[in-house]
């Protein structure tokens, strides 16, 4: 059932941004909780940006750093360097595959309860809109999706739902580099603008993704001269406004439309139903921090 034409564009971005809202922190387990850092550990990581690097990465096989850079587009190149492609010389991508998945359905299990309960339902809807989604052009979205369509209904419920997510998080992530680079923002530039706007600290930012204060300068003179920040209190411009807005509408739009294109309405109202209760839990469980890098407000 096509439902392509279905709703009006405000009606779109607003699912799809509440569908990133209660999608992410299902994912986002993965980087936070104490299962996941253990397995990486266990795998042979050596480190959180290792560990995070080559597990986000794993599903990609083993990649060089630049095919990173460039498909996370957000980090400091000198980041992933100093971490791949080290990292396949202690663990292949396949054990840190399996190592992840187990961490974070072992958390998602902990800190959600109701997630069992849901992913019966959720995991099938969710894997018909992984399925119409577009891959092109999407590196981590198109290397997550076979893994989120692999199985059968005797695989772990809460495992495949969690992939599920994964996959879905990816597909709006690449989506949303797209816009960012067809505007000519660069990574850093990126997290200036999100902070001027308020959405993180900026030293959260910068020390989450390696960018050093000479680097957040520099990067912040570039979007003065264009006309994006403030050259006296570096706040957001109209034109600043305008753009952060036009980039995240059309993140908004990207993501929208597998939804569109698979469910029904009362089908996506479902999703949304079923999967605010698993986020609201990961949420209260203070498993990922506010305010954080990920741009996820608490609600």
């Amino acid at each position: 059932m096509n439902q392509e034409h279905e709703g009006t564009m405000a009606e779109r971005r607003a699912f799809a941004r509440r569908a990133w809202k209660i999608i992410e922190p299902a994912h986002a387990v993965t980087y936070f909780a104490p299962e996941s850092r253990e397995a990486n550990r266990a795998v042979g990581l050596r480190g959180p940006w290792m560990a995070y690097f080559a597990a986000r990465a794993a599903p990609l096989g083993a990649v060089s750093a630049g095919v990173v850079e460039a498909a996370f587009h957000n980090f400091h190149p000198s980041v992933v360097r100093r971490t791949l492609p080290d990292a396949w010389t202690l663990a292949t991508p396949e054990a840190v595959l399996r190592a992840r998945r187990e961490a974070a359905t072992a958390a998602l299990r902990r800190v959600a309860p109701s997630a069992a309960d849901a992913a019966g339902e959720l995991v099938p809807l969710l894997r018909r809109v992984i399925a119409v989604a577009d891959g092109a052009g999407r590196p981590l979205f198109a290397a997550n999706r076979p893994l989120a369509l692999a199985g059968s209904d005797a695989d772990d419920p809460v495992a495949a739902l969690w992939q599920a997510t994964t996959a879905l998080r990816e597909h709006r992530g690449d989506g949303h580099v797209a816009v960012l680079t067809s505007e000519g923002i660069d990574g850093c530039e990126a997290h200036v603008v999100f902070a001027a706007a308020g959405g993180a600290p900026a030293r959260t930012l910068r020390d989450t993704r390696g960018w050093s204060e000479d680097d957040w300068r520099a990067a912040t003179e570039r979007l003065v001269a264009r006309g994006l920040l403030g050259p006296d209190d570096g706040r957001l411009t109209p034109e600043g406004h305008a753009l952060r807005t036009h980039v995240e509408a059309r993140t908004d739009d990207l993501a929208a439309r597998p939804y569109y294109e698979a469910l029904g309405q009362e089908e996506r109202e479902r999703i949304t139903g079923l999967l605010a209760p698993v986020a609201r839990e990961v949420t209260d469980s203070g498993t990922i921090p506010f305010p954080n890098s990920l741009g996820l407000p608490r609600e």
